[in-house]
């Protein structure tokens, strides 16, 4: 059995945010592949999706506690390390591109460093989802940047992404 999370805020103010690129793969993985509707379990602080190989989960925790629901669905499910599957936003990669990578996630993502700090390990995959748009304009902060609205055609990018990236998540 996998397990993949994806990484998000679940107000409605960030449904569409940058920082939920990992929500909304998930809601995209879900909607790909036909697994159950997400419920939310409050034993795993979280809404879960199930396949015949795989759970889905969305954190309600939000992103700075996403460890708490994490460490609960490994704990539950005896999930091992190498089948987790962290999808989160990353604006050290530009929007269009991702990366599966064991062990490695960008440089500063508090979601991340909670689930490391809760599992004692960075040994799982992370789906590393590009979101930086900004053309080399640093002028507005990371911190402020995630939490701007993905365009239309952003999104249209994402769903190339997405389809890919579930291809090599398949492969795994």
């Amino acid at each position: 059995m996998k397990l993949l999370v994806g990484l998000g805020n679940p107000e409605t103010r960030y449904l569409h945010t940058r920082h939920n690129a990992g929500f909304l793969f998930v809601d995209y993985y879900q909607s790909q592949q036909q697994t159950t509707p997400f419920l939310e379990q409050k034993k795993f602080f979280s809404s879960i999706s199930k396949g015949d190989e795989i759970i889905l989960a969305k954190p309600l925790t939000y992103m700075n506690k996403s460890g708490q629901a994490v460490s609960s669905l490994i704990n539950f499910y005896h999930i091992d390390l190498n089948d987790l599957i962290v999808a989160h936003d990353d604006l050290d990669l530009a929007l269009g591109s991702f990366k599966l990578q064991l062990g490695t996630g960008p440089k500063i993502h508090n979601g991340l460093n909670s689930i490391y700090q809760q599992l004692a390990s960075k040994q799982f995959w992370h789906l590393r989802i590009g979101v930086d748009s900004r053309n080399g304009d640093r002028s507005i902060p990371g911190t402020d940047y995630v939490l701007q609205n993905f365009s239309p055609a952003e999104f249209k990018i994402l769903d190339e992404v997405f389809s890919q990236a579930i291809k090599q998540i398949i492969q795994k």
